[in-house]
């Protein structure tokens, strides 16, 4: 009996040690999880925004663990890239190393760090353009360790669908991407025409999108555009040969620095007289872009149907009433007339220096 109760002792003893082993093991796993990563980077805005011609601050700190440093002698490495629609591709922006810095392609010139503290790796963009729109990521390196914070940068504006002369159907990707230059836009994104879908947005035409793929919005299902029993959203066609597959296009425009006006003249003219009395007047022919802008992000308003630079045909409707557009505000189209024969007004735009 002796025997017995002298084993089951050891035998709890034994046990209680090997609790506390455990124990001790376990808290030491913990203490570890608990130090976290050595280097932390956060943006404090997942997005920011501006217009065409502004300036932002796209926002970036770093957190360093200075115990795992030690004296710091690493020096620490901020590199800003644009991630590309897809996310197959970096494009560089902006590199700095203690006091070696570069900036890359068309953002020379017009970046720099804030420099706001000893953690802050905010980077600047100063005179935006519309090729600015997108996604932004800053990189932190010191020694081994990185990390990284994604930031969106948004330009307030508005998109316009485009077809050419040659009618509907007619563009593929990389023509799609040069009429929107023509016209003093880009080629829209999809988050771009999905909210310019949620601001009323309704086109039955499908049209070319930045990331390659063809889609159209459709805020009043009906027969000819999916469906009238369908809900309204933005259609995807999918993905495209860009070479070879044809639609039209939807573009993107921001704010300008200048001024789009009607230009008040005696008599009615053809295109290449509109074109004249816009330079005499200081002035250049107006684009499809311009129009678009001016009405959108200006109210601009006028019920006279003027040429403008590719064309057509267009005139502005911020307040909708009888004989002008009775129904919605509207860039109205009045289509591609003979540049030789028809006669209408014109919009110039002059711009700022």
């Amino acid at each position: 009996m002796r025997s017995l109760l002298l084993l089951v002792l050891i035998s709890i003893c034994w046990a209680d040690r090997q609790s506390d082993n455990y124990t001790l093991y376990h808290d030491r796993v913990i203490h570890i999880q608990e130090n976290g990563p050595r280097l932390l980077v956060e943006a404090e805005q997942a997005k920011v925004f501006s217009h065409r011609g502004g300036n932002v601050t796209l926002p970036c700190k770093f957190y360093r663990d200075p115990t795992a440093f030690g004296s710091g002698t690493h020096k620490i490495r901020i590199k800003w890239t644009k991630l590309t629609s897809d996310y197959l591709k970096e494009v560089d922006v902006f590199v700095s190393m203690g006091y070696h810095k570069k900036t890359y392609g068309g953002y020379q010139g017009r970046v720099f760090l804030k420099g706001g503290n000893d953690n802050d790796a905010s980077l600047v963009i100063t005179d935006l353009t519309l090729e600015d729109y997108g996604r932004y990521k800053c990189e932190v390196i010191e020694g081994l360790e990185d990390d990284t914070a994604v930031v969106a940068l948004d330009l307030q504006g508005v998109v316009f669908p485009y077809f050419p002369r040659l009618g509907r159907y007619n563009l593929n990707f990389h023509e799609a991407q040069q009429v929107c230059l023509d016209q003093d836009a880009v080629i829209a994104s999809f988050d771009q025409l999905y909210d310019a879908w949620r601001g009323g947005l309704d086109w039955c035409n499908a049209g070319w999108l930045s990331d390659g793929s063809v889609q159209y919005p459709i805020t009043k299902p009906r027969e000819p555009c999916g469906g009238q029993n369908t809900v309204p959203g933005v259609r995807n066609y999918g993905f495209w040969d860009k070479d070879k597959s044809r639609y039209d296009v939807f573009c993107f425009t921001s704010n300008f620095n200048g001024r789009f006006y009607y230009l008040i003249h005696p008599t009615k003219l053809t295109y290449d007289e509109a074109v004249q009395a816009c330079l005499n007047d200081g002035a250049q022919i107006a684009k499809v872009g311009q129009i678009f802008a001016a009405w959108k992000l200006l109210g601009y308003d006028r019920c006279d149907a003027g040429w403008l630079a590719d064309g057509s045909v267009r005139y502005p409707i911020s307040r909708p009433r009888r004989r002008c557009s009775p129904t919605e505000a509207a860039v109205r189209f009045v289509g591609f007339p003979d540049k030789k024969h028809k006669l209408y007004g014109v919009y110039c735009f002059r711009a700022y220096n």
